[in-house]
C-alpha cells in the first residue's frame, strides 16, 4: 500500500511553513513569557535560584542524570520552573560557545592524579555512570555550571529587582499603563490571573 500522496491531492488551504519560522515562534514565545514572569508578584530569589538552575539545565547532557536531579529539585522545592526552562533555552547557546573551555577544563579534571582513584570507584557504581562524568566535555561542563551557579545567581536577583524598581515602576506610573488597566480586558485578566 502506497502511503505517499501526491502533491495535488494536498488541500488548497495547506501551507507548509520554514523551519526558521517555528523557532522564531518558539523563540517569541519565550520572550514573552520572560517579560510576564519579571511583570509578576513571582519572588525574586525563586526567580533566581530558577535561572541558576537553567544553568546547570543547560550545561548538561539532555538525557543524563545531572538532567533529571535537577528537574526533579525544581518540582520539590520552590523554585521557578518557567525561569529555569528559559535560562536553560538560552544557556544552551552558551555553553556551545564555551565547549572548547568545557573540553579542557574536562579533560584537566579527569586527569588530575589524586581524583583517579575516585573517578575509578564511580564509574564501577551501579547509577553515577549515567551522568558521563567520565567524558571530558560532560565533566568540563558540569564544573563550569557549578561554578558558574552562584554568580549567575546573584546577578539575575540584582537584576530582576533593579528591573522591578525601575522599569518596571516607571512603566506603572505613565499614561499608556494607566490606560491599559482602565480597560475592560484588563480588569478581566486581572481577575482571572486573580482567580487562576
Amino acid at each position: 500500500m502506497n502511503f505517499v500522496l501526491a502533491l495535488e491531492e494536498f488541500p488548497a488551504t495547506l501551507t507548509i511553513r520554514p523551519k526558521w519560522e517555528h523557532k522564531m515562534t518558539f523563540l517569541l514565545k519565550q520572550i514573552f513569557s520572560l517579560i510576564q514572569l519579571l511583570n509578576s508578584d513571582t519572588g525574586t530569589t525563586s526567580i533566581a535560584v530558577g535561572v541558576a538552575c537553567g544553568l546547570i539545565l543547560g550545561f548538561a547532557p539532555v538525557f543524563s542524570l545531572q538532567t533529571i536531579l535537577v528537574i526533579l529539585l525544581l518540582f520539590f522545592f520552590r523554585i521557578q520552573m518557567g525561569a529555569a526552562t528559559l535560562a536553560a533555552f538560552f544557556f544552551k547557546f552558551a555553553a556551545y560557545l564555551l565547549d572548547p573551555v568545557s573540553n579542557q577544563l574536562g579533560a584537566a579534571v579527569l586527569e588530575t592524579e589524586a581524583l583517579i582513584p575516585l573517578f575509578t570507584t564511580l564509574y564501577n557504581m551501579p547509577i553515577i555512570p549515567f551522568t558521563r562524568f567520565y567524558n571530558s566535555m560532560v565533566m568540563g561542563a558540569g564544573v563550569l555550571s557549578l561554578i558558574l551557579a552562584f554568580p549567575v545567581f546573584l546577578t539575575a536577583k540584582f537584576l530582576i529587582t533593579k528591573y522591578r524598581e525601575v522599569i518596571l515602576a516607571r512603566c506603572k506610573k505613565s499614561q499608556a499603563w494607566k490606560l491599559l488597566t482602565a480597560t475592560k480586558f484588563y480588569q478581566w485578566y486581572a481577575k482571572y490571573d486573580e482567580l487562576y
